[in-house]
């Protein structure tokens, strides 16, 4: 693998088919996403998993171990095989670290989707320096891991459009080496999104951004601007982030609707966001914050995943759905932990603070 890697740094020469062909080829794959704008509420429209434009499977329902330490993320990888997910979104370092540990102690053959970001890149960094970074990244946290390939590397924004280009560049060459099988962005408002197809071979599989009810059916229109250019809409935040929302939580309009089919609010909330025709990324349960969640020894975590799992078994109406989509408050920034390259990102209100 790493002698692939240096490889692909040194030189590599293009093999993608004219970009434009490719771009129409990945909006035709993906026109059933866009249709999810007005998902019906039959059980069977909510697909298990998406086949991406490249033919790689993936499963819409991912647990996210956002927060957690590498104790955590090893448990709750491990309680979400258990309970039936098969897909794992993780951050480098410590949670890479105890996804690591999990893989080792997996039980049995069946594969685990593996999804996966690149750092953002140290300021002032040079567009030829943070495309190098991602070469990088990938061969320590292959070695970790101690796998080949992952399934999805998603690429964080820059302020710099430059910056974004040249790691899109790497990331290209990334899955067309086969170190992954799929590459998607994190964050992407509209603006970054039309600086990455003004140069892609590939466009993004993915745009992961956050969703839930109160934002709308689709907030700023940046699920219609992506999807229909072939970047399927991969959600965060179901109940809220960067903690979970007391208002959102306590909605009666989500517990009015929990209480007729015996599920809580949360429950209530990641159905909303599935049958609106995203794949969902969800915490192991409603205790997280700011940098920090929780998937300690005991029934909480497990309890929590196993629900989670649970999210295809049921349906809201059409009546029920329409009730959520009215849902005004708490509103939401789709690309809320973008740079400021995006309007209204965390951290740039924490900034002016």
């Amino acid at each position: 693998m790493l002698p692939m890697l240096l490889h692909v740094v040194a030189a590599m020469a293009p093999h993608y088919a004219d970009r434009r062909a490719v771009l129409h080829t990945a909006a035709a794959a993906a026109a059933g996403c866009c249709g999810g704008l007005n998902a019906a509420s039959a059980a069977a429209q909510v697909p298990t998993s998406w086949t991406l434009a490249n033919g790689v499977m993936m499963p819409t329902l991912a647990m996210n171990t956002a927060g957690l330490t590498a104790e955590g993320s090893e448990r709750a990888t491990l309680e979400a095989i258990d309970a039936g997910i098969k897909h794992v979104d993780f951050h480098p370092g410590i949670e890479r670290d105890g996804v690591a540990k999990a893989l080792k102690r997996k039980r049995g053959d069946a594969p685990l989707f593996l999804t996966t970001k690149i750092r953002k890149p140290p300021v002032g960094s040079t567009p030829a320096v943070t495309a190098e970074l991602v070469f990088r990244q990938i061969e320590d946290d292959f070695k970790v891991l101690n796998v080949d390939k992952v399934d999805m590397l998603m690429l964080r924004d820059s302020p710099d459009p430059k910056v974004i280009q040249a790691q899109w560049g790497a990331m290209e060459k990334v899955l067309e080496t086969g170190l992954t099988r799929s590459i998607s962005v994190i964050n992407y408002c509209e603006g970054s999104l039309s600086t990455i197809l003004a140069t892609a071979k590939q466009p993004p599989a993915i745009n992961y951004i956050m969703q839930h009810v109160g934002m709308g059916r689709d907030a700023l229109g940046l699920r219609k601007f992506g999807e229909s250019r072939g970047i399927r809409t991969f959600a965060y935040g179901a109940v809220g982030e960067p903690g979970p929302s007391d208002e959102l939580l306590a909605n009666p309009t989500l517990l009015r609707i929990g209480k007729a089919h015996g599920r809580a609010a949360e429950e209530v909330a990641l159905r909303w966001a599935l049958q609106r025709g995203c794949a969902v990324s969800v915490r192991p349960t409603t205790d997280f914050g700011l940098g920090r969640s929780a998937c300690v020894e005991g029934g909480a975590c497990r309890d929590g995943l196993r629900k989670r799992a649970q999210a295809f078994d049921w349906a809201l109406t059409s009546a029920e759905m329409a009730a959520l989509d009215a849902v005004s408050s708490p509103s939401g920034n789709p690309t809320l932990f973008s740079t400021t390259a995006c309007p209204n990102s965390f951290g740039a209100a924490k900034a002016s603070t």
